[in-house]
């Protein structure tokens, strides 16, 4: 694709030359528990999109795991696989809602995660979506305004028919897609952020309907989510041009009723659009900047402040994750769930990441309450404290002395 030249630039590194305040001990996120002699615990929630998760791959069904996270911890990262669901959503005052894309640019330490308010949000209509169905649309996003009190300041129409593609890589499993016409997409986002100043974006791309075998074994939740790959595809792109939070929900015309629908499914079952989780969680989703000597001053949270990581047993091998697992400095614990399985097979051992294995998301959670409480986990299995060790000595000459 031709790079498309933009009339403004994403916002710039935050300049270092003016003298900052000392680095402050806490950071700033919403309903912090933390005391005033202990900073924050942060966790970091993951579950990669369109890989057949067995918790997290339909319908939000990783959601119960995130309101469960949030009550032990001060601050948790999350993203929208993880946080939406379809017509429902649970607002968590201490949860962070960041897009993909910006979640690994954050492991690596490129952008730092600002805490606000609110957003002003703007909405994009792929040009494909039929009138009825555009028209659902711009109700849920009045009563998002009207009955929620949401920021939805405008919304524009792509001028071409974006064309989503989407399909299953043969070799991995995985869903995954393409939107033959992204340059549509850019520039009617540039429109509304100068247009309107708008700093989060939802897209909503009219999407190729189904087949039924595909749609029957994910409503039975037993197939993999053929949409959730292509919907990564596009908020990747936007946010990685832009650097603003982004979520995408896809436009499908209404499917026949169905009396063997999966509780895990049932979310995208009693709507005719997925957009009002994603609204919801644009409008207080954190902005991205680039870490500068004044993060601190701006109640940023940095990658080093992020104490534990929780993952799919065999999905670790992710830019983010491996961002975290391979830090030089503030190592966060990462915890892999055995119970929760993909198509991938990027295991801790595999990629030589140190991990605590747990069997289920009730282990990983108890793990991290021990964490945060400067308990050793093993503490609290039978026979998991050994004797203690005698390392190497050190002599006056320095050379260390191994001990037998």
């Amino acid at each position: 694709m031709a790079t498309l030249r933009l009339p403004f630039t994403a916002s710039p590194p935050l300049s270092a030359t003016r003298k900052s305040p000392p680095p402050r001990t806490t950071i700033s996120c919403s309903a912090s528990r933390s005391t005033p002699w202990k900073r924050p615990y942060t966790s970091v929630l993951i579950v990669p999109t369109g890989v057949r998760a067995a918790i997290g791959g339909f319908a939000g069904d990783a959601l119960p795991v995130a309101r469960a996270l949030a009550s032990v911890v001060d601050c948790l990262i999350s993203h929208p696989n993880v946080l939406n669901a379809a017509m429902m959503y649970w607002p968590i005052e201490n949860a962070m809602y960041v897009e993909g894309y910006a979640l690994d640019r954050f492991a690596e330490g490129s952008w730092s995660l600002q805490p606000v308010h609110r957003n002003k949000v703007g909405l994009v209509f792929d040009a494909g979506i039929e009138d009825d169905l555009l028209l659902r649309h711009l109700q849920v996003a009045d009563a998002a305004r009207a009955s929620l009190g949401l920021p939805i300041v405008e919304y524009v129409v792509t001028d071409e028919c974006l064309e989503v593609e989407k399909w299953i890589d043969p070799k991995t499993g995985q869903s995954t897609g393409r939107i033959k016409h992204p340059d549509s997409l850019l520039r009617a986002v540039c429109t509304l952020i100068t247009r309107s100043q708008v700093n989060a974006i939802a897209v909503v791309g009219r999407f190729p309907d189904d087949d039924v075998d595909d749609v029957d074994d994910y409503r039975q939740g037993k197939g993999i989510d053929t949409l959730a790959g292509v919907e990564a595809v596009i908020s990747h792109l936007l946010v990685e041009q832009f650097q603003i939070p982004c979520a995408h929900a896809p436009a499908l015309l209404p499917i026949s009723l169905s009396q063997s629908v999966s509780p895990r499914s049932a979310a995208e079952e009693i709507g005719y659009t997925f957009l009002p989780c994603v609204l919801a969680g644009l409008s207080n989703a954190p902005q991205y900047l680039v870490p500068s000597p004044s993060s601190r001053e701006k109640g940023c949270i940095l990658a080093s402040d992020v104490d534990s990581v929780i993952l799919p047993k065999d999905a670790c091998g992710g830019k983010g994750a491996l961002a975290f697992a391979r830090s030089k400095s503030n190592k966060p614990l990462i915890i892999t769930v055995e119970e929760n399985g993909t198509v991938l097979n990027d295991t801790p051992d595999k990629l030589g990441i140190e991990a605590v294995k747990v069997s289920n998301y009730w282990e990983a959670i108890g793990v991290i309450a021990a964490h945060k409480a400067g308990i050793d986990p093993n503490a609290l299995r039978r026979n998991r404290i050994t004797n203690i060790r005698q390392g190497s000595s050190l002599p006056s000459n320095g050379v260390a002395v191994h001990l037998p």
